[in-house]
């Protein structure tokens, strides 16, 4: 197989053996996160770059696993398309998404770790009125994000109807 082959699909992806990473922790063995963090390619605009969910808005976002797929991601795909996997993986899944929905949360509550939604998709509008998220804001958010400075921060509570 060749990973730069795109003949029958333009997603690829590959796998090797986690000691041909330099500085790999063996055995892969870590404590429970601090974060999670959701990435979504919010396609009509109206997500913000980044947002800070509840257990409950973590169990909802993650039995959407609403996204959308993009030029380059998938064959035929010209403009986004909004798409909905439960879990970020519903082909994978072999038991009902909400129990993973539920773990998820009470796992969450007991580790005391944050969830937060990133948007890597559009700001301002949608597409094509809108701007895509750069690359450098979005790692600038996720470095934000691991450096515990979001922590820091106020937030505004948006209640959506």
């Amino acid at each position: 197989m060749c990973i730069r082959d795109s003949s029958i699909t333009e997603n690829t992806r590959a796998s090797y053996p986690l000691q041909y990473i330099p500085g790999a922790k063996i055995p892969a063995l870590g404590s429970h996160p601090k974060n999670i963090i959701f990435l979504t390619c919010d396609a009509y605009g109206v997500l913000p770059p980044v947002a800070k969910l509840t257990p409950e808005q973590s169990m909802y976002q993650f039995i959407t696993g609403y996204t959308a797929k993009v030029a380059g991601t998938e064959i035929g795909i010209k403009e986004p398309v909004p798409s909905f996997s439960a879990c970020f993986g519903e082909a994978f899944i072999p038991l009902h998404p909400y129990k993973y929905a539920k773990l998820l949360s009470e796992k969450m509550q007991k580790h005391g770790t944050n969830v937060w939604f990133v948007n890597t998709g559009w700001s301002g509008g949608a597409y094509p009125k809108g701007k895509r998220m750069s690359l450098k804001i979005t790692r600038a958010i996720i470095d934000a994000i691991h450096s515990q400075e979001l922590n820091k921060v106020k937030y505004k509570k948006v209640n959506v109807a």
